[in-house]
């Protein structure tokens, strides 16, 4: 039987990039099934899929397939569910190519919008089939057109769930450093006081927003620190507007007053956390608060100012190091969020190798970006794991990444909804 499932495996990777499977049934057979929140392996297992959905998974030896099955033979493949990145950015690109100053000011917002579409196809490659879009920065409402087009089948697209503008106060966000003559555009929507809060939440809304975010702290001046930038109050109505209309809000936050003005006013994320002390991540454990470290673009970062892997950490990267294993020690909730965009599109898997490697085991690491990240979007019921009921959004892999987080590099096919989105071509294949 090895060879006959070898060749079968060969003709289906040899497949043209534009080929579709979207039969209503389709059938993954002889595979490696990680449950992801137990990180146990399920081997020679098989999962029925039906109108998008997982209907089955069970050993292989006890399925009969019905007429008209699509039936896809992947013997001794892993398969994880899709992946989830909560800090995602597809209206930049990284900061080696333009920094994000000249991005807002210079680049158009249908550039910024067409440069988005390949790397939605790069992230699905990727095995990511779901994003948390945290903003547009300067893009303005960009993100929900990208959702939509997604939705309706105008392009090929991971999963998006829009914040559009994101919300600073006045003086605390960029482009800035200019002369106080001339009012440029900024990366979010401003807005000052608890009447103005409320008014900017309910605009985003009624735009097609499905989370809020918030910046609890930023620079006052280039070259500055960081600092609170709203007040309690302040917070208190985003997140109060916000949960009137059922949606649940972001913040961005490093400095431990800052996360925890966020955390009392009852956010449901905190970004970056670089400063968070061991009291705050105490206080957001309490709260069911959950952290999306972005490690990998601190380490972008670091790679920009000219730091090369092997050499001292520089004190960015090192305070994310230090900060993520307070984090791991908390208890604290954690999940994946690379914000990528300042990094290229594609490698969101540089944030699971960055959490393995500051101390997570691979399994904590996928879970993050699995069934964790699908209880923060409130879509623990569908998303995030294998099992009946799910949608199926599937990973298939030639092995084990929860022994190698490595492995995750090089996905063989990528389901969306049932729907293959990427295969990769075999190397003997034209």
């Amino acid at each position: 039987m090895k060879p006959v499932r070898s060749i079968l495996l060969a003709a289906f990777l040899c497949m043209t990039a534009s080929d579709s499977i979207a039969e209503d049934r389709v059938v993954l057979q002889n595979v490696n099934v990680v449950d992801v929140v137990s990180g146990r392996l399920q081997t020679n297992q098989t999962i029925f899929i039906e109108d998008g959905r997982i209907v089955s998974v069970s050993p292989s030896a006890s399925l009969k397939p019905k007429d008209g099955t699509k039936v896809l033979d992947l013997p001794d493949k892993t398969v994880i569910p899709g992946l989830i990145d909560l800090h995602s950015h597809l209206l930049l690109h990284p900061y080696n190519e333009a920094s994000w100053k000249d991005q807002v000011l210079k680049e158009s917002i249908g550039l910024r919008t067409l440069r988005a579409v390949p790397a939605m196809k790069k992230t699905l490659a990727a095995g990511f089939t779901t994003l948390r879009d945290l903003g547009t920065e300067g893009a303005g409402y960009a993100d929900i057109a990208l959702r939509d087009a997604v939705n309706i089948g105008i392009v090929e697209g991971p999963r998006i769930f829009a914040v559009t503008r994101a919300i600073v106060a006045t003086g605390c966000y960029g482009p800035s450093g200019f002369d106080p003559r001339w009012a440029l555009p900024k990366g979010a929507q401003v807005a000052d006081g608890v009447s103005q809060v409320r008014r900017v939440v309910r605009e985003q809304i009624a735009a097609g927003a499905d989370w809020i975010k918030v910046y609890a702290d930023y620079r006052r001046k280039a070259g500055g620190v960081s600092t609170p930038t709203f007040s309690q109050e302040e917070l208190n109505a985003i997140v109060d507007e916000a949960k009137s209309a059922g949606l649940p809000v972001a913040a961005h936050a490093g400095t431990s007053e800052a996360i925890r003005r966020a955390v009392l006013a009852g956010v449901t994320t905190i970004e970056h956390g670089s400063d968070a002390s061991s009291q705050v991540l105490a206080l957001m454990r309490q709260h069911h608060v959950a952290l999306c470290p972005t490690l990998a673009a601190a380490e972008a970062m670091a790679k920009y100012g000219g730091w090369k892997p092997g050499e001292s950490a520089p004190p960015r990267l090192a305070s994310a190091r230090a900060m993520f294993k307070r984090a791991l020690a908390s208890g604290v909730t954690i999940a994946c969020g690379s914000d990528v965009g300042v990094f290229p599109h594609g490698d969101n898997a540089r944030e699971l190798e960055l959490m393995v490697d500051f101390g997570m085991t691979p399994a904590q690491a996928i879970r993050s970006a699995t069934s964790t990240a699908s209880t923060v979007l409130g879509r623990s019921k569908d998303l995030g794991q294998i099992k009946p009921g799910y949608i199926a959004d599937l990973v298939v892999l030639d092995e084990d990444p929860t022994k190698e987080i490595k492995r995750l590099r090089d996905p063989i096919l990528v389901m969306k909804t049932g729907r293959i989105v990427y295969k990769r071509i075999s190397s003997g294949s034209k």
